[in-house]
């Protein structure tokens, strides 16, 4: 009798347990399992096989999903597959040419950040631009602020373990200054520096709904404004300073050069006035 492989809330459940075994990092696991939840309702109790796979990854294109998000979903589809013991059900990924420019609308310029600053400032809201400037300043990941402790901060760097990676971060002493002084007006000792009233710490969705509302109050675009835009700016900024690739990638905890290159796509506007320098039209 041939072997019929469905899928439903019960293997989900297992899934998330395996991913925790793993060690997957907390933004990885939401986004694995979100979408693999997303595929289980999809198949609606149908058998888990090569053609259901396939057709998802087509449904996921009709929606007219980025190639780049559908290719997310996918990495999780093909994780789920793997797990539930059908790896022959893999499918392939969407194939992306290499962006030759940073797409204007969603690009968020020191001008731009300024102003989220400055915003965050006369609203009052003290932790979001205190946020803002951590990641803005360091490039760390959204789900890395639980690191930027009392303790790193007196130190002047912070341990970040994360993808079973560790990597240290130094923290500029403008803002370490900033950090203990706000922590002292919080009355935190120890521990995270950013937490919410409950004293928990902040959660990735959070923040980004934060910054989505300070954008608005700033005058900038909704589009530009988001956790790993502030890491891009951090990017770009160290690496017009000091043209070290390979540092920057281990700052930014890139186990690939290829993957910090992604982070420097110039902007179309820059590549125009590149060619322009050069001077080869009379």
């Amino acid at each position: 009798m041939e072997y019929v492989c469905t899928c439903g809330p019960e293997q989900l459940r297992a899934y998330a347990r395996y991913l925790q075994q793993e060690e997957k990092s907390p933004a990885t696991l939401e986004k694995y399992l979100r979408s693999a939840g997303d595929f289980i309702r999809w198949l609606a109790g149908r058998e888990v096989s090569k053609e259901a796979a396939s057709g998802w990854k087509a449904h996921l294109v009709e929606r007219d999903y980025a190639p780049a998000s559908v290719n997310a979903m996918l990495s999780a589809l093909n994780s789920l597959l793997g797990f539930l013991g059908r790896p022959e059900c893999r499918v392939k990924f969407l194939k992306i040419q290499r962006r030759l420019f940073r797409d204007p609308e969603r690009e968020l310029t020191q001008e731009d950040y300024q102003r989220l600053l400055a915003a965050a400032k006369n609203l009052g809201r003290e932790r979001l631009a205190l946020l803002a400037e951590t990641i803005g300043a360091t490039g760390i990941r959204a789900s890395e602020v639980q690191y930027i402790t009392v303790e790193a901060v007196r130190q002047g760097k912070a341990e970040i373990s994360l993808k079973g990676k560790i990597r240290t971060i130094l923290l500029p002493g403008k803002l370490c200054r900033k950090l203990l002084k706000y922590a002292g007006k919080q009355k935190t000792a120890s521990g995270a520096v950013f937490r919410t009233r409950s004293g928990k710490d902040l959660s990735r969705r959070q923040i980004w709904a934060e910054l989505k509302a300070l954008a608005k109050a700033a005058g900038v675009p909704p589009s530009r404004v988001f956790p790993h835009n502030l890491r891009h700016l951090f990017a770009t900024v160290f690496y017009r300073s000091y043209r070290d690739i390979a540092k920057l990638a281990d700052l930014l905890g890139h186990s690939s050069i290829e993957t910090t290159r992604i982070y420097l796509v110039s902007s179309g506007a820059e590549h125009r006035q590149a060619l322009d320098r050069l001077g080869l039209v009379s």
